[in-house]
């Protein structure tokens, strides 16, 4: 149990924690804004979260 809890830490998390984390708020925050308004229009604004948080953790990654 314990090496197929590691796999998927490994499988999902990988080598960059941040942006997993920030993935996760990234998603979590679209899901609740769609369930609140109830828009498809948020899926856009949650693509572009998403690459905005890539493109962060990256310029993160590569000034240290």
């Amino acid at each position: 149990m314990k090496a197929f809890g590691r796999f998927w830490w490994d499988f999902l998390v990988g080598d960059d924690p941040k942006l997993a984390a920030a993935i996760v708020l990234v998603l979590g925050g679209g899901a609740v804004a769609v369930a609140v308004t109830g828009g498809s229009w948020i899926a856009v604004l949650v693509g572009a979260a998403l690459v905005t948080a890539f493109v962060v953790t990256l310029l993160i990654d590569v000034r240290l």
